[in-house]
């Protein structure tokens, strides 16, 4: 657990790392496809939730039937990949990362991103020894985060009362509190600052700041 008994969760997509402009590129590089309108920023952070499906009935006005959620989600994958390249972390995600570390206190990753394509992704980023433990989702499915996290805590026996989930979504904060665990949701991913404060969980816009305030929360 560390000298401070305080374990962090991070996400990664829209968290640790900074790719929100690669996911609205890819999400309207994915609707024109599918002959839909293109989508801003902001109406984008107003509507988006997990599972992602429901996000497509909040545009279209119905859910896409499973024939079109597969096409939809093959195209936004294969626009938002060539995207990705380009991104990079948050800035100053490296640097608390490494902090947090060398002061002996310990934090892990757990992302919906695949998990075959996360682990790679992180070492590129040269982060990977800064967590005890790296997960992303191990299947297809399109659940939410709460199933993996009771798993993930579970994997790293970290009572769950002394951990603290960082995130950009709403849903990040659904699965601490599935656990026990706090959340602190960051405004620089997929929500707007109004979208999450309606979670009840404290609201920050910056990673510097969400760990200060998980200090003070466990």
């Amino acid at each position: 657990m560390g000298k401070h008994g305080k374990h962090l969760v991070w996400d990664w997509n829209g968290t640790l790392l900074d790719d929100i402009d690669a996911v609205i590129g890819a999400t309207n590089a994915a609707f024109a496809e599918l002959g839909l309108a293109s989508i801003t920023l902001e109406r984008y952070r107003e509507l988006y939730t997990v599972p992602v499906p429901k996000f497509y009935e909040r545009l279209m006005g119905r859910l896409p039937t499973d024939e079109e959620w597969t096409v939809m989600d093959g195209a936004f994958h294969r626009h938002y990949w060539v995207r990705a390249e380009a991104c990079g972390l948050t800035a100053g995600a490296a640097e608390l990362l490494a902090a947090r570390q060398a002061a002996g206190a310990t934090q892990s990753l757990l992302s919906l991103a695949p998990h075959a394509d996360l682990v790679p992704l992180v070492r590129r980023y040269g982060i990977a020894e800064r967590f005890v433990r790296v997960d992303g989702r191990p299947d297809t499915s399109i659940d939410g985060k709460s199933g993996h996290m009771v798993r993930h805590l579970a994997a790293l026996a970290v009572p769950a009362e002394r951990v603290v989930v960082i995130g950009d979504a709403a849903d990040d904060a659904v699965a601490a509190a599935h656990v026990g665990a706090r959340a602190v949701l960051y405004t620089g991913g997929s929500h707007s600052r109004a979208s999450l404060a309606r979670v009840g969980v404290p609201v920050v816009d910056s990673l510097e700041e969400a760990v200060a305030v998980a200090e003070e929360l466990v």
